[in-house]
């Protein structure tokens, strides 16, 4: 499990704080089989599946579209007509292929990071003009705030709770 470091610099400390929140994500995903991963237990559509979804189409537009970057999210006109297009599972998605979404647009969006500059300037979808910086902070927020959503829903499955596996260190 990723842990932020102490005393690093701006940029290494915000991407290992989105870091850890994409590894408590993929966590909580763990040994759950695909009926699991795609229940409703609450009176939303929201499922882990789903969630994951979201992130990948999220990850993909403010790291890559704000930043004139290729970009593989759910497109503006699809969400226009269905706003919660980027939750949904459809019966023909698979488990394998949302993760497999997941790990391109995380791959994406490192490639983006790495690349721009944290003070660099992009436009969001709406039309802001946005830092590197921002889009950071923003993703760290929204990753950790479904993160929280996949915990509770994750509760509600099969009782597992926590947000990390539990380290263990030599000592203990």
């Amino acid at each position: 499990m990723t842990l932020v470091p102490y005393t690093a610099g701006e940029k290494p400390s915000l991407v290992a704080s989105l870091q850890r929140q994409r590894e408590a994500v993929l966590w909580k995903l763990q040994d759950l089989d695909d009926e699991q991963l795609r229940r409703r237990v609450v009176g939303s559509e929201i499922t882990l599946l789903g969630t994951v979804k979201h992130l990948a189409s999220t990850e993909y537009g403010w790291f890559c579209s704000t930043f004139g970057r290729p970009s593989d999210e759910i497109a503006s006109d699809v969400l226009d007509e269905d706003p919660q297009a980027d939750w949904r599972i459809h019966p023909w998605e698979t488990t394998e292929g949302v993760l497999a979404y997941y790990e391109r647009a995380r791959a994406a969006a490192d490639e983006a990071i790495r690349e721009v500059k944290i003070t660099e300037r992009g436009t969001a979808w709406h039309g802001a003009t946005v830092t590197m910086r921002w889009v950071l902070i923003h993703m760290i927020e929204e990753t950790a705030r479904h993160a929280g959503h996949i915990d509770l829903v994750r509760e509600l499955i099969d009782g597992r709770t926590g947000d990390h596996p539990e380290v263990r260190t030599a000592a203990g």
